[in-house]
């Protein structure tokens, strides 16, 4: 219930500050568009605290560690990748045309080209970087390719790196001992866990031919949720991509590794009258594009709806400023952030446990009663 009250609190932060705001931005004349009033305090604090929780929760050029009280972002500048008619690198802090950084919306030159980062993401423009928005406030320039280290994709290169650390540190410390030393004593359980709980009940006596997978998916997940909760965390098993990925790799290994009879209770339901098997074909066939969505959209929207509480709980103190406030909010944000550290371990479960039942669930083999 609090996380609801929490997310719709967040949502109408970003009614209000769809009319709050003052943002310099082109109409569809090519014009910049600003607003004649003033913002109040309030509606300022509430603008402030959107930025605040976009900031965390969505993906970036550059990663910023904290901001200093005159707004400039404290950090470090990540590599810009783009292709467009040839490939084009440069650093997301690297000086436009107007004397300001690419990551604050100063145009960019490269190979004569002009490119410009608006809300997260690059279009060539000219050399003012004018961005045109049409009817539907959607830029007109061309969007370019965009293959840049973002902040999230620093992070997943950062866990695969500490992945195989660990668990090669730990293949190689079982070659001269079966006693298990340094970090192994706290992995080895969790692996057993993994093996015993959700491998083994799920899969059966074929488990020992995804158990890579589904280690690798479940500390993945694991070690990215408990980074998104540490101070200067990224958030991402919050972003959708991410989760898309993840869900498309168990509908794969699960398409392909599907038995005989896995495809005929698809195809052709056994049991059932023949009428009856063409209207179940479609839905048999829906219902193996339903499973990975599923699994996308629940890490997606459990881990994202927690960053928000946590977020606005804390955003919310800014805007009401008074004691009540100061007492109740970091109360229960404390209360929720430790909800969601059994959140990051709860989610990295349930999207192994689900895709070890999906896998065994396919190359399970069905015995059928054919006497009448």
């Amino acid at each position: 219930m609090l996380k609801k009250t929490a997310i719709l609190f967040y949502s109408l932060l970003m009614f209000v500050t769809t009319f709050a705001q003052h943002e310099n931005v082109e109409n569809q004349h090519g014009k910049p568009v600003t607003e004649t009033s003033e913002l109040s305090e309030k509606d300022r604090a509430t603008k402030e605290v959107k930025e605040f929780v976009d900031h965390h929760i969505l993906d970036a050029h550059d990663v910023a560690i904290m901001v200093d009280k005159d707004g400039h972002h404290i950090g470090f500048p990540l590599p810009v990748i783009i292709y467009d008619e040839g490939f084009h690198f440069f650093m997301s802090n690297t000086k436009g045309v107007d004397g300001h950084e690419f990551i604050h919306g100063s145009p960019v030159e490269s190979n004569g080209k002009f490119y410009t980062l608006h809300h997260e993401k690059i279009y060539r423009t000219d050399s003012k970087g004018t961005i045109t928005l049409d009817e539907a406030h959607h830029p007109t320039e061309k969007r370019v390719l965009d293959l840049s280290i973002t902040k999230g994709v620093l992070v997943i290169f950062l866990v695969a790196v500490l992945m195989i650390v660990l668990f090669g540190g730990m293949a190689r410390s079982y070659k001269k001992s079966l006693i298990p030393s340094g970090a192994a004593k706290f992995l080895e359980p969790i692996i057993i866990f993994v093996r015993d709980d959700i491998a083994i009940p799920n899969i059966g006596h074929k488990y020992k031919r995804f158990m890579g997978y589904l280690l690798t998916v479940f500390f993945f997940i694991l070690f990215l949720n408990v980074l998104g909760l540490m101070p200067f965390g990224i958030n991402v098993t919050g972003n959708i991509a991410i989760t898309f990925f993840l869900a498309i790799m168990t509908y794969l290994i699960t398409t392909f590794s599907g038995s005989k009879d896995y495809w005929k209770h698809i195809f052709w339901l056994p049991g059932v009258p023949v009428p009856m098997k063409f209207i179940m074909l479609p839905i048999e066939l829906l219902g193996t594009l339903t499973k990975p969505f599923a699994l996308m959209i629940r890490l997606f929207a459990n881990m994202t709806a927690g960053h928000i509480v946590v977020m606005t709980l804390i955003g919310s103190i800014y805007i009401f400023k008074n004691w009540i406030a100061g007492v109740a909010f970091p109360f229960l944000t404390l209360v929720i952030y430790l909800l969601e550290v059994l959140v990051a371990f709860l989610q990295a479960y349930i999207f192994t446990m689900l895709s070890a039942l999906f896998i065994g669930m396919a190359v399970e083999e069905h015995e059928h009663d054919h006497a009448h």
